[in-house]
């Protein structure tokens, strides 16, 4: 990587606004979402792990999800926090494409993630005598690291194309942190091809895997309809019906975001598309798998009830 092909040493952050009092209030706003997202991401990890009921499947990819939010929302939102509080708000050129690499690789991560656990979903539903056969823990591994690696080689090839263009002009980028699509305008060369690799991966990693998810839905939904009882309608819709929630948060805002790759400036509705689903949904998820799950509330209230038993006796 030859750092000297750039005249342009730092980026400058336009951000959310440009208004000193409602940068303060942001900076209290998203501190407090900073830091409940970090505790509920935290928590669901911290359940998964001490309860042995929870060693299943869809709770050693919700780990992976839950590790994945608290490193999505903390590639973006420190730095965010730092620029609200700063007169210059800036970012080095290397910590800028540091930054955005880190960005597309957990994002892209999330995509092949949240794919792997609507299978997951289809097979408990779909198959549910075969379930642990198929979903056996080598298994499972493998699918998670297949993500992991995925989301790391599509933000590898857009790191790679973007080191190859040079930066001599302005250096203001329109957006809170720096995201792929904002920093190509401002490139003195042609980003023609990146653009096109850059729409071509988000096609690949955004919107293939929620076309699978879409498919595997329909075959979800399909097996449900042919349980007999309403009972059981109900409780295989409900083994399902935080993930739907969670794949509705995150893909309704990549999508709007990322299939409006040819306009040249970011609009304040994609700045909050990108805030939604980058800092959002990191937040909101823990919610969403505990307030819908009984497994993770009964631990919670065990864990919850042997502590006061402790402080009782004492």
């Amino acid at each position: 990587m030859m750092w000297n092909y750039s005249k342009v040493e730092e980026f400058i952050l336009l951000g959310l606004t440009k208004r000193l009092e409602l940068q303060i209030a942001l900076f209290v706003l998203f501190l407090i979402i900073y830091v409940i997202s970090l505790m509920g991401n935290v928590l669901i990890i911290f359940v998964s792990r001490i309860s042995p009921r929870l060693h299943t499947p869809m709770y050693f990819f919700l780990s992976n999800l839950s590790f994945l939010d608290i490193c999505f929302i903390s590639s973006v939102l420190p730095k965010m926090l730092i620029n609200l509080l700063s007169q210059k708000k800036s970012i080095s050129f290397e910590g800028c494409f540091i930054q955005m690499v880190v960005y597309m690789f957990l994002g892209g991560t999330e995509c092949c993630l949240l794919l792997a656990m609507a299978y997951d979903r289809y097979v408990a539903i779909c198959s549910p005598l075969h379930y642990s056969t198929i979903m056996h823990p080598s298994l499972c591994k493998k699918m998670a690291s297949g993500c992991w690696i995925g989301g790391l080689l599509n933000a590898l090839i857009n790191e790679f194309l973007a080191l190859r263009l040079s930066f001599c002009g302005s250096n203001a980028i329109n957006h809170f942190f720096c995201e792929l699509p904002s920093v190509l305008e401002l490139s003195c060369t042609d980003a023609s091809l990146n653009k096109t690799i850059m729409f071509f991966c988000a096609m690949l990693v955004v919107m293939g895997p929620f076309l699978l998810i879409l498919i595997t839905y329909g075959y979800i939904i399909s097996s449900i309809l042919k349980i007999s009882t309403s009972i059981g309608r109900k409780k295989a819709f409900s083994t399902c019906a935080s993930h739907t929630i969670v794949v509705t948060l995150f893909y309704g805002s990549a999508v709007f975001r990322y299939m409006k790759l040819g306009e040249n400036q970011v609009a304040g509705q994609d700045k909050l598309a990108t805030l939604f689903y980058s800092i959002g949904t990191p937040m909101l998820n823990p919610f969403i798998y505990t307030l819908r799950n009984k497994d993770v509330k009964r631990v919670l209230l065990g864990i919850i009830g042997k502590k006061h038993m402790t402080e009782k006796m004492k």
